[in-house]
């Protein structure tokens, strides 16, 4: 840790609560002191010494073309040129919207939003008034956001934090919520027929990625689907981290389930802030002003955002036959990691769908957050400290996914192998 970075934190503490804007930012899961960011290019990112990291936290996601992509940079620069704000419609959130509605089959028509918490705020109260139903359902370790009704049993940084809630939600929101374990049928069925009546949405990652990666087990959403449907219950897909990732398109593409609602966010911004909700025509035309169910946000659609997001799109629509080459480099990748654990006789458990992934460490198989949480996060922290000091860049929590991009090349993989073997001398 270089002097210069424990002074950035220390300054950092002094003005901002806990020395950083988001809590799993803070290392405390790994017992460490942050590193602060300087710059970043294509699949690495550099910390205010200039040391060199291979990244795969990728701003938790959305860098899926590589950083400072120069298109999007162009794309950023032109906009910024004619204005960073303007509280008025722009063509490219309507050209932003027909991407959107085009390449994900289920979504008519499109809200944008500044972030995929209002994104899933917003859902939530399109699914209640639309309904008229006030209960909500979501699935213990799936985090969508930080608004109240949505942090009970929540995952990212509640789960690496430990904190099954948080003080400052009233039991009255928090009655209103009702939290199930992943990928279990039984407790599905036996909720729907308990409160099947009175639940308005059931909101869920379509592939689990907030307590590490944990994909959805057969027919788990397929019976979902046939179960909201058959109680008039809104299916809402969070789709902020898998929107894009896998396919020109959402996660339910390839799972061919239509959700009712489907929350975007990261890649279509392409790192700058950015949410949007979309979904049937029918649902979506209760927003205000067609509707009064009422949503506002002065920088919904920012320009910046839109023309960021519009170039990373076509980017990758133009890419769009290159995501299986993502994905069988995503698999090598995991597959030697795996061996060379095995190799040292320690217990890893992989979960991996596409070009996201998550190190578990245990026997597994991890299928919901309790089986998450029987991991060892301890030697967790020591094979992220062990991987940061040979040069590479994993997410500070055991809870959280890893993301390859297009710009990780064969050269990048082969040194995150020797770094590994490395790690695992002294694990």
């Amino acid at each position: 840790m270089s002097k210069k970075n424990e002074r950035a934190f220390a300054n950092a503490k002094k003005f901002i609560s806990g020395g950083v804007n988001s809590p799993v930012r803070a290392w405390q899961a790994v017992n460490g002191t942050p590193l602060f960011v300087d710059k970043a290019k294509g699949s690495k990112i550099y910390d205010l010494s200039g040391k060199e990291y291979i990244d795969y936290v990728l701003s938790w996601g959305p860098i899926i073309l590589g950083h400072a992509h120069p298109k999007i940079i162009a794309a950023i620069r032109q906009s910024a040129i004619n204005g960073t704000s303007f509280g008025a419609p722009t063509e490219a959130e309507t050209e932003m919207a027909r991407l959107i509605c085009e390449s994900i089959p289920s979504i008519e028509q499109v809200r944008m939003t500044s972030s995929g918490t209002e994104a899933a705020m917003t859902a939530i109260r399109l699914a209640r008034g639309f309904t008229g139903k006030k209960l909500i359902a979501k699935f213990s370790g799936c985090y969508h956001g930080h608004a109240d009704s949505m942090l009970i049993k929540a995952g990212s940084g509640v789960t690496t934090l430990g904190i099954p809630g948080s003080p400052g939600i009233p039991e009255e929101t928090a009655q209103l919520t009702l939290s199930l374990p992943y990928n279990n049928l039984d407790s599905l069925q036996k909720v729907i027929d308990i409160h099947g009546s009175q639940i308005a949405a059931i909101i869920v990652e379509p592939i689990a990625g907030n307590m590490g990666v944990v994909p959805p087990r057969e027919v788990f959403l397929e019976t979902l689907r046939e179960l909201t449907a058959k109680k008039n219950i809104i299916l809402i897909f969070d789709e902020v981290i898998t929107g894009f990732r896998f396919t020109f398109g959402g996660a339910q593409n390839l799972l061919k389930i239509k959700p009712d609602l489907t929350c975007l966010g990261k890649i279509i911004g392409a790192g700058l802030p950015v949410g949007a909700i979309g979904g049937r025509k029918e649902i979506m035309s209760h927003l205000a002003p067609l509707g009064d169910i009422y949503q506002a946000g002065t920088l919904s659609g920012n320009p910046l955002a839109m023309n960021a997001g519009l170039a990373a799109l076509n980017l990758l629509k133009e890419k769009k036959d290159e995501f299986k080459i993502l994905d069988g480099k995503t698999k090598y990748l995991c597959s030697e990691i795996e061996n060379l654990f095995k190799g040292k006789g320690v217990c890893v458990c992989i979960n991996r769908f596409h070009s996201m992934f998550t190190i578990f460490f245990q026997e597994g198989p991890v299928f919901d957050l309790a089986t998450a949480q029987k991991s060892d996060t301890k030697m967790f922290a020591r094979f992220f400290h062990g991987m940061l000091k040979q040069g590479v860049w994993l997410a500070p929590s055991q809870f959280e996914a890893l993301f390859l991009s297009f710009a990780h090349t064969k050269k990048d993989i082969s040194f995150t192998l020797d770094a590994c073997k490395r790690a695992l001398k002294n694990i």
